[in-house]
């Protein structure tokens, strides 16, 4: 039986109880920057650019650094990620408007002067997902289950069609339909709750993928079947302590226990539902 996790638990599953509970489950929830493309280390490195140059220049002596990055930005909506991080150091800026030039001295100017940092390296560079993550698609997927991504980020649509993966997900939740629907961001779980429900499953039916402190924090206050933490950097301790029931390094590292797991599962393993049809408008500007 799974234990609700509305707060941390200090029971950590072995590889073999994540799979065997995760095959229990019916969906699979996953972030998508630092989860499904390493798309994490192109946004760390255009707020480590905005935000070096917008301390710099306003005489503040405390540098911005990764741990900034993770402590007040990961995970979180753009805007909210820029208010946190200047109140870290005591700023407070004019909110603006989600439509402000990027030279302006906004919240919502600094998060879009950030966000052209981001489309341009992507654009140059591209994006290719990690391995381990299209080997753990491909396994819960050929086990029945059926998938989406949620992601704060409002850039999801284009960063899922630069790998080659948009039609591998019919729901696509992510910072474009949140806003257009009024969804709370994370840490808040109602992303995550919309994305199972769309597919058409309550919490306790989905797993929740996440590599961020907000994103696992997420699935804790949601109560969902399983959450599953991705250490791409922030530490296994620290994605325990917001509430991950298993933390592995890559998540290649559970697609041997899930084959056994389905194995031994044999005809009680979960049937492949209908596949439903995604709500995204794809024609939607990307902020």
């Amino acid at each position: 039986m799974n234990q609700p996790i509305n707060a941390p638990s200090n029971d950590v599953l072995s590889l073999p109880e994540a799979a065997s509970r995760l095959l229990g489950c019916k969906a699979v929830l996953f972030d998508l920057d630092g989860v499904i493309t390493p798309t994490a280390e192109i946004h760390m490195h255009a707020w480590a650019k905005l935000f070096t140059d917008e301390l710099v220049a306003r005489g503040i002596t405390e540098p911005y650094t990764d741990a900034d990055y993770f402590q007040y930005i990961d995970g979180k909506p753009r805007y909210d990620g820029v208010r946190a991080m200047l109140a870290s150091r005591g700023i407070t800026l004019p909110e603006g408007s989600p439509s402000d030039a990027p030279e302006l001295e906004t919240v919502c100017g600094l998060g879009n002067r950030k966000n052209s940092v981001f489309s341009a390296v992507l654009e140059a560079d591209g994006i290719a997902a990690y391995p381990g993550s299209l080997t753990f698609l491909d396994t819960v997927e050929q086990a029945g289950l059926q998938v989406a991504v949620v992601s704060s980020s409002k850039n999801a649509e284009v960063v899922l069609r630069a790998a080659g993966l948009r039609e591998r997900f019919p729901i696509v939740m992510d910072g474009v339909v949140a806003a257009r629907e009024g969804i709370a961001g994370k840490p808040a779980p109602d992303t995550y709750v919309e994305a199972g429900r769309l597919l058409g499953y309550g919490p306790s039916e989905c797993v929740v993928v996440e590599d961020a402190h907000s994103g696992v924090e997420a699935g804790r206050r949601g109560d969902f079947g399983l959450v599953l933490g991705v250490d791409r950097g922030i530490g296994h301790q620290a994605l325990i302590d917001a509430g991950a029931d298993i933390v592995v390094d890559d998540l290649a590292d559970l697609v041997d226990p899930l084959r056994s797991a389905s194995r031994t599962a044999g005809p009680d393993a979960p049937a492949d539902p209908q596949t439903p049809t995604a709500p995204h408008d794809s024609s939607e500007d990307q902020a």
